[in-house]
Formats: structure tokens, sequence, C-alpha cells
């Protein structure tokens, strides 16, 4: 009996050598990911990390809409008012590169009749721009000053980070954590205990908020202060899933 034993365990040794050398004769190509199934039960689970952090910078979404009854007055008019509205910005500090133009058009404008063709009335030209700011104690008086020099267009202000990889990677950090404890929650309640982590994989990253202002401007020459624009807070977001094994 213990012969039978002794052979059965040199056949297993021998079984496995081989393997291992077939394996050596079809090594992978090098960047080749081997994925090793789990041999237990595992749980797929998510979780989303939060970072809070101040914005460092603001983009403003500005600009004129003139009207006009042809088709160049109506140009001539945009360029001397979208002209003085970037030598506003120049002056209060915005560099050229932070100012781009988002739209520019030139549409017929019409009266519509009941049963009878469309009345011809005029072209308007409008001319939008974006803009960085990044003197967030002055974004209240670029949107006055805008405004007072002939913009009559501001379709939003939204706020930002020029860098955010510090507040993706506390995120990345508190959804770990909380990938964490969501799994040893759930191996506590079926009666079992992590194995390990088998996959972590990352979902979307920061993206700037949406607009947080918006409004058509007005005349604001008789405003005794600038125009109230709160930066408050981002909140920045990473979406990471894990499979933990369980035994």
């Amino acid at each position: 009996m213990k012969t039978l034993l002794r052979a059965a365990l040199m056949g297993s040794v021998v079984t496995l050598a081989g393997f291992g050398l077939a394996q050596a004769q079809e090594a992978p190509a090098p960047g080749t990911i081997i994925a090793v199934a789990p041999s237990g039960p595992v749980l797929n689970l998510s979780a989303t990390g939060e970072a809070k952090i101040a914005p460092d910078m603001a983009v403003i979404t500005t600009g004129v809409a003139t009207d006009a009854p042809n088709a160049a007055e109506a140009m001539r008019l945009n360029r001397e008012k979208m002209t003085a509205v970037v030598a506003t910005l120049r002056r209060m500090g915005v560099d050229m590169k932070d100012i781009q133009t988002s739209g520019l058009n030139l549409s017929a404008q019409y009266t519509y009749r009941e049963n009878l063709p469309p009345l011809l009335r005029g072209y308007q030209a409008s001319n939008m721009v974006t803009v960085k700011v990044y003197d967030l104690d002055r974004l209240g008086q670029a949107v006055d000053a805008v405004v007072a020099s002939g913009a009559n267009q501001i379709n939003g202000v939204s706020f930002a980070l020029r860098d955010p990889s510090a507040a993706e990677d506390a995120a990345r950090r508190d959804a770990v954590r909380r990938l964490k404890a969501k799994a040893d929650l759930y191996a506590s309640a079926t009666g079992m205990r992590l194995k390990g982590l088998r996959s972590l994989s990352e979902g979307s990253g920061y993206q700037p908020p949406q607009p947080m202002y918006r409004a058509v401007a007005g005349n604001v020459a008789e405003m005794d202060a600038s125009t109230p624009v709160a930066p408050g807070e981002l909140t920045v977001r990473i979406d990471i899933q894990g499979v933990y094994e369980l035994e």
C-alpha cells in the first residue's frame, strides 16, 4: 500500500513538472496580462470617493449680440463692441491666451405673420468668448466691467481647478476606504472573511461642475458694488470598482 502511495505521489510530481515545462515552452508574449480566476466566492463592489476643495479659477462665457437692418452693419457694430470687451478684459489682467472665441454667428431675423410670407426685419450678429479668470476676488468686477464695455450676454460662469490631481488622489484614497468598509460589512454579514482584493478599477474622475451663474447681462452702470459671485466649494468624485475574494 505504501509502495502504491509513493508511486502515486511521484506520478503527481512528474505531472506537475511536465506541466511547468509545457508552460515555459509556451510563455506568453511580453505585456500579456494573465487573469487568475478566484478559487472561491467573490464580492463585486463599487464605491465613490470624494474630496472637497475651493476652486482657484473661473470660466466665464460672455459676448455681444447686435442687431442692424443689414448684415454688414450688424457685424460692424458687433466688431466694435467686442473689441471694447476684449480690451476691458486685457485691462483687468486677463491674458490673451485665456480668451477664446466660443461662438460667432450671423443670422437673419424675421417677423412671422399668419398666412403671409415671413418679413425680413434685419440681421443679428453675435460673438461669444470663453474667458479664464484666476483672480477670483475680482471676478464680480470683471463681469461688471465687460458688461459696462458693451457685453450684453453672460451665458455661464463655472468654477474649476487649475490642477485637480491632488484632489483626485484624495478622492481615490477615500474611495478605497469606502470600498474596503463595504467589503468588510458584506463579509461579516455573510459569516465569511476577506481573503484578498482580486482586482480594482477606476471609473470617471474629476469633471468641472456645470455653470453656477447664468444670466443675460443688463445695465450695471448704476450699481454701487460689483456683482456678487460666490466660488463656494468643489466636490471632486472618483468612482472605483473592486472584486474581493472570500473564504
